[in-house]
């Protein structure tokens, strides 16, 4: 039996901009006094901050949509995969699996077959996978050694590299068509 091949996509930081609302929401509650904030430093305080603001209820349902990740999905979808969401869920915060769900039905209903939340994506087949997170990318590609990964770029991950992997910055687009149509070949396998 031929599986579908599907493109798996990212919800934050891919198709949704979390970190540029999560920065906008930080500069709110920043003094005057304090640098600009910087996600993902490891700073106590300002980790805080991050998870009483994406802890709040509606917070992830007005997350902007994000281009880099819109216009890899269009470029799936002319290939033709198959588009489903893989978002991780946060642990600790059990109001915004429902809100990724709700946020994929607003945006993406005439794009997506399917929406998984889940702790682990490496459980999760696909031929294709969009992801800007380099931890979730290894774990996905443990088990798929011919899985092909578009990465959006972002500060976080510019020194990520794998020969699976491509990284989309906006300008080379033409190379990330080229590798998940080579994917999608049927002479290429399953």
């Amino acid at each position: 039996m031929k599986r579908d091949k599907i493109a798996l996509f990212d919800l934050d930081d891919t198709l949704a901009d979390y970190s540029g609302q999560l920065l906008n929401d930080l500069q709110l509650l920043a003094s005057e006094y304090e640098p600009a904030p910087v996600l993902y430093s490891g700073i106590p305080y300002l980790e805080a901050r991050c998870h009483v603001i994406t802890s709040q209820i509606g917070w992830w349902l007005k997350l902007d949509k994000l281009k880099l990740g819109w216009d890899v999905l269009e470029a799936a979808k002319e290939i033709g995969y198959e588009i489903s969401v893989l978002t991780k869920g946060p642990s600790r915060k059990f109001a915004a699996w429902a809100e990724k769900v709700e946020w994929c039905n607003r945006h993406l209903s005439d794009y997506i077959d399917g929406v998984t939340v889940t702790h682990d994506k490496g459980l999760v087949y696909g031929a294709v996978l969009v992801d800007d997170w380099p931890e979730y990318v290894l774990r996905w590609l443990e088990h798929r050694p011919r899985g092909v990964v578009v990465m959006p770029a972002h500060d976080y991950n510019t020194a990520f590299t794998h020969p699976n992997v491509v990284r989309y910055d906006g300008t080379n687009i033409d190379e990330v068509k080229t590798r998940m149509l080579a994917r999608y070949q049927p002479a290429f396998g399953a």
